[in-house]
């Protein structure tokens, strides 16, 4: 029997875990946010869509970010990790200018009540975020201090830097499917 990878295997138990928490708070949306509970429609902010494009993006420039590495290409490498940092960081100034344009919209206090909701969810999914813009950054920094390729080489072919850089895909791949789960529920509700 194949041994686990502890470090994956407690990361798939944290994103299991986070998975539930986010299920548990649409369960409580769904079973709050009736019209007679005094929930009202609220529209999404057109800047989610755009958000959205911009998470699908980084998980593409991630993921083309891991292939240069395993084909020795550090340069494409440093700098597809570079735009995907770059655009976690637009995604949740997205977020926040979301936000924004919910906060200025008159609203009954029914739609206050569905807009806090919004609330809770996005930002709880921008703490994701920025767990993962953490570990992308270590990875980034580490990428940037070995710029000759023979450094770089040595760095790559090492196990646990190969784990650490697929642990980071594995957790920006779950938040970019998060998202699309909560901006999907977001309309389906709203």
């Amino acid at each position: 029997m194949k041994r686990r990878e502890p470090f994956k295997f407690m990361l798939q138990m944290a994103i299991f875990g986070s998975g539930l928490f986010f299920l548990g708070l649409m369960a409580s949306y769904l079973k709050l946010a009736r019209p007679d509970a005094g929930f009202g429609k609220i529209d999404i902010p057109q800047i989610f869509w755009a958000s959205t494009l911009v998470m699908l993006i980084s998980s593409l420039t991630l993921h083309l970010a891991n292939i240069y590495f395993k084909q020795d290409k550090y340069l494409n490498y440093r700098i597809l990790m570079g735009i995907t940092l770059s655009l976690g960081f637009i995604f949740i100034g997205m977020q926040f200018w979301g936000w924004r344009e919910l906060f200025t919209v008159n609203s009954s206090p029914q739609v206050r009540t569905s807009r806090g909701f919004i609330y809770i969810l996005s930002g709880l999914h921008i703490l994701h975020i920025v767990v993962g813009l953490f570990f992308l950054i270590k990875i980034f920094v580490e990428a940037l201090k070995r710029i000759s390729y023979v450094e770089s080489f040595i760095y790559s072919v090492n196990p646990p830097n190969q784990l650490k850089i697929n642990l980071i895909i594995f957790y920006w791949h779950f938040v970019d499917i998060l998202w699309i789960i909560l901006f999907l529920f977001l309309l389906w509700r709203n």
